[in-house]
């Protein structure tokens, strides 16, 4: 788990900069969603996971959670400037595979948040 919030931070610092680079806006709801529940929650849910495995495994599946189905939405579904296909097309590699890999780490890291949170609650 603590491998994929990881490595999740990381895909995540290069999607931040296509999103700069694609010149790709989001609003200031989307922003403080990015960094609250995307890249500060999954950090937070892992520091706590020291002090309270159980506590801290579900601040990281609920984030994680949360994250995959923005990215999904907005990535993929939604058509927007923030979709995969309205990319500028000199960004549009490194966005797509940051964003595909976004929901891979995403994903991972909140199931595997869930069964240590599962496997502590049973303890």
């Amino acid at each position: 788990m603590a491998a994929a919030v990881l490595v999740h931070l990381v895909v995540a610092v290069a999607h931040g900069m296509a999103h700069t680079g694609a010149q790709v806006p989001l609003s200031q709801a989307q922003n403080l969603f990015v960094l609250i529940v995307i890249l500060a929650g999954p950090l937070v849910g892992l520091a706590l996971t020291w002090p309270a495995v159980r506590l801290g495994s579900s601040i990281v599946a609920a984030t994680m959670t949360g994250a995959f189905v923005f990215g999904l939405v907005n990535h993929f579904i939604v058509a927007s400037p923030d979709h995969v296909s309205h990319v500028n097309p000199q960004w549009q590699p490194l966005f797509a595979t940051t964003a595909a890999l976004l929901a891979v780490t995403e994903a991972l890291a909140a199931v595997l948040a869930i069964r240590v949170a599962r496997e502590k609650g049973a303890s």
